[in-house]
């Protein structure tokens, strides 16, 4: 009888919640004709979305994987540096690191590639958040797993393969699907540095038409066809390895 009100309690208010702020956003006024000429604006700002975010998640799978190494780690060093590498990450802005990275660091070796600096940041920023979750995945096996695979006699490498990371993968997919998401709508900082990306976009649009609603509104539309996949695919990979259980 609890659960059953509880559930009808959430859904009264999230549904009305939902309805009201679609009722508000559906009635207002709209000028879309004053963005129309800037369909191409929107398009390229996406596609450029598209592709730093695609190219920065798999560039921070493999840093969050070598930070997780690294944290693992039987030896000090990189154990202390990994560690030190993902509290920095973590504990400052990402928009100062963009800035940092742009204008302090990339001059410093000659790089002025906009595109190239703003992947590398995204990459390290997010590669540090999905090295705490890999870390957290391993460290949740059970000893006992661990024991089981040294009695067969599985090396090191075996027992990754075969017993913990199957079992890691999907306890840390949830959590990595939300960073994936997490990582394309934090893609919209780039345009401190003049990345001609989505957000970017719509502020130029914004700039030259002063129609902020029509000019900001297509943004939640378009990040959403980025995200919702990354949901999808998280689920699908769950029943995937739901065999554990």
């Amino acid at each position: 009888m609890v659960k059953r009100a509880v559930a009808i309690f959430v859904s009264l208010v999230l549904g009305a919640s939902f309805c009201f702020v679609f009722w508000v956003v559906a009635s207002h006024d709209y000028n879309w004709s004053a963005i129309a000429p800037y369909w191409r604006n929107f398009l390229s700002g996406w596609w450029m979305t598209l592709m730093i975010s695609a190219a920065a998640l798999v560039a921070s799978v493999l840093v969050g994987a070598i930070l997780t190494g690294g944290q693992l780690s039987p030896y000090r060093i990189p154990r202390i540096l990994s560690r030190a590498f993902v509290e920095i990450i973590r504990g400052t802005p990402l928009l100062t690191q963009i800035l940092i990275g742009f204008y302090l660091v990339a001059p410093a070796i000659g790089w002025d590639s906009r595109f190239g600096v703003g992947l590398l940041v995204l990459a390290c920023f997010s590669g540090a958040y999905l090295a705490e979750i890999f870390r957290g995945g391993v460290e949740s096996i059970p000893q006992s797993q661990w024991l089981s695979a040294k009695a067969i006699g599985f090396t090191g490498a075996q027992t990754y393969r075969f017993v913990v990371i199957p079992q890691a993968i999907r306890r840390v997919l949830p959590a990595s699907a939300g960073q994936f998401a997490n990582l394309i709508k934090d893609s919209s900082l780039l345009f401190v540095i003049s990345v001609h990306e989505f957000t970017m976009q719509a502020r130029e649009v914004n700039a030259n038409t002063y129609a902020t609603f029509e000019a900001y509104l297509p943004l939640i539309f378009g990040y959403f066809i980025l995200t919702f996949p990354i949901s999808l695919l998280s689920r699908s990979l769950e029943k995937r390895f739901s065999y554990e259980h």
